[in-house]
């Protein structure tokens, strides 16, 4: 086992990602409290200075880490895993990585809150997402190839259907998950509760470990496995952990929301040991 070293650190002018010890690649990562009017982000990478194509990581893949949260109900967006950073945009300029926007490849632990809404499935749809998980708590998969004919009858669906689009997308996009944590579990005083015996309380610490190869990957909380999906994403993909307050949701009835959330406290993503082989 690899202890990972090879972390860059990006944050917003009010973030903070503050490295408590080098030996045990422990970092506190957080955002302040704060309206709806600015994006926060505090995030760890490996990929930012490649193009996505330069990206470090393929199969077969293990990571590791330690990791706790300061509520399970976080305003935006936090996790930790692998992705192809889809929505990066960057025209070269500045010595910056050439990238465009992709179609999402993904393996991960993402947290996300009720205003989200990540999945290109209906419930029950999809030889390989019978699950809908769509914001809580979440072990996900993605797996998109760079181009699909596809693609092209979505976007002219777009401007009259957005549900057709949705569904063009989900023909394209495969994808599976489960919650681990889920927003609808709440009792009468909004206490949270757990979903069955695979739940996680993100705010107690946990060893989180993924597993990716070629046609697999595995989920583990604890030495226990609590999701394991076919849905293997393409490579290469770039390690990711962070924080922030955004949101994004394209819902079965065909509604588009993005933006950034308030945050009424401060919110932080601490995590430790970070192994990679």
């Amino acid at each position: 086992m690899i202890v990972y070293t090879q972390l860059n650190a990006r944050r917003t002018p009010d973030a903070r990602v503050d490295e408590i010890s080098r030996e045990s690649v422990h970092y506190h990562l957080s955002i302040p409290s704060g309206k709806a009017d600015k994006y926060r982000l505090a995030q760890l990478d490996d990929y930012a200075q490649f193009s996505r194509g330069r990206f470090p990581h393929r199969p077969s893949l293990r990571l590791s880490l330690l990791a706790r949260a300061s509520s399970d109900s976080i305003a935006g967006t936090w996790g930790f895993g692998l992705w192809n950073d889809p929505f990066g945009l960057s025209l070269g300029l500045g010595g910056s990585p050439w990238r465009l926007p992709a179609l999402p490849n993904a393996a991960w632990f993402f947290g996300a809150s009720e205003e989200n809404y990540l999945s290109f499935q209906e419930s029950g749809r999809g030889p390989l997402a019978p699950t809908n998980a769509a914001n809580g708590f979440i072990a996900q998969t993605f797996r998109a190839p760079k181009f699909h004919p596809l693609l092209i009858l979505a976007g002219l669906a777009f401007p009259f259907s957005r549900k057709m689009t949705r569904r063009l997308l989900s023909r394209v996009i495969a994808e599976d998950g489960v919650q681990l944590w889920n927003y609808k579990d709440r009792d009468s005083s909004a206490t949270s509760k757990l979903v069955d015996s695979r739940s996680v309380d993100p705010t107690q610490w946990h060893r989180y470990r993924l597993e990716w190869s070629l046609k697999r990957a595995s989920f583990e909380v604890d030495e226990v496995q609590v999701f394991e999906s076919l849905v293997s994403p393409n490579p290469p993909l770039g390690l990711v952990i962070w924080i922030d307050n955004q949101f994004a949701a394209f819902t079965p009835e065909g509604k588009i929301g993005f933006g950034v959330l308030a945050n009424p406290e401060r919110a932080w993503l601490e995590v430790k040991e970070i192994e990679l082989e």
